[in-house]
């Protein structure tokens, strides 16, 4: 049995500002603890949960049913959270939670391949049920694509070097295993790359993002969750990594802005504006919190509220 240990719980669900009659959308339904929480506020209210892991999906129902039935969960990408929703009947809703951590359990269960940690074939996919896992990036993408995924996604200043030593291994023989790629990237990594941490961990996010499409997906469902907010609903993002949260930021504060004609003669009570911050600086995770639980430790949380449609 694994387990998940949810990150900034109690401030996720205070940001969502709940009401018991509300309907709420936890766009990483993950081992549930947010869902379970939300679910837990809820009388006449519902709650959708998005998740693509079967895995996820299994444990998350049994602990969602100890706490209430006024829950559905979508085996979907949140990429998709407009058209589900849609088909549900569902057009507006007052909360949208992101939890963007990759789930412990996920981590913890060596065969997902999620985790430098431990050997195991390379795959790394939210969704077992896609065709583009881990395996088939490192051994199939060309040196270019290989540059583009670490400099983009893990923002690594060697990625010329490691790619050419990705493709000179695989001209004997094909990459299988996470224990394989671990010792590539650990022969590639310049000395003060080393010194400063394991190198694989920074790689290995960026492989998770490209096999999982994980940025674009998250921008485009943000965009649309804020769209299908009620006025006075409230999207809360929690991030992991500075990608993932220069998205959220940017988002939020463009949404925040009036689109005014530049030299058009208006007061400021004239400009009207769809949204607010409610966080001018994102809410980290407690000394406490951090010290029970390691994988807190860089987590974000932003939170932006719908004031008009």
């Amino acid at each position: 049995m694994y387990k998940h240990v949810t990150v900034l719980l109690e401030e996720a669900i205070d940001g969502l500002n709940m009401k018991p009659d509300g309907i709420y959308v936890d766009c990483t339904l993950g081992g549930g603890g947010h869902s379970s929480l939300i679910l837990s506020k809820l009388t006449t209210g519902h709650l959708y949960c998005f998740d693509q892991d079967d895995y996820a999906i299994q444990r998350a129902s049994e602990r969602l049913n100890n706490v209430g039935s006024n829950f559905t969960i979508i085996k979907s990408n949140f990429a998709n959270i407009k058209s589900e929703l849609a088909k549900l009947g569902v057009e507006r809703v007052d909360g949208v939670l992101y939890d963007l951590g990759v789930s412990s359990f996920q981590f913890d269960i060596p065969e997902r391949g999620f985790s430098y940690h431990n050997e195991a074939e390379l795959d790394m996919r939210m969704d077992q049920q896609q065709a583009i896992s881990a395996l088939h990036i490192i051994n199939d993408y060309d040196k270019q694509d290989l540059m583009r995924i670490f400099s983009k996604y893990g923002e690594i200043t060697y990625s010329k070097r490691l790619a050419e030593a990705i493709i000179n291994y695989r001209t004997e023989k094909q990459i299988e295993t996470t224990t394989e790629f671990v010792d590539i990237i650990l022969n590639a990594a310049p000395g003060a790359v080393r010194r400063k941490g394991h190198p694989a961990k920074q790689v290995f996010q960026a492989i998770r993002i490209a096999v999982n499409n994980e940025l674009e997906v998250f921008e485009n469902s943000l965009k649309d969750a804020m769209d299908i907010l009620n006025v006075d609903g409230r999207v809360v993002v929690i991030s992991f990594h500075s990608l993932e949260d220069r998205i959220a930021k940017k988002t939020f504060k463009k949404a925040c802005e009036a689109d005014v004609p530049r030299g058009l003669p208006l007061r400021a009570d004239e400009i009207k504006v769809d949204y607010q911050l409610i966080t001018r600086k994102p809410i980290l995770p407690t000394d406490e919190e951090v010290d029970e639980n390691i994988r807190s430790h860089s987590a974000k949380m932003r939170v932006i509220e719908r004031i008009r449609i």
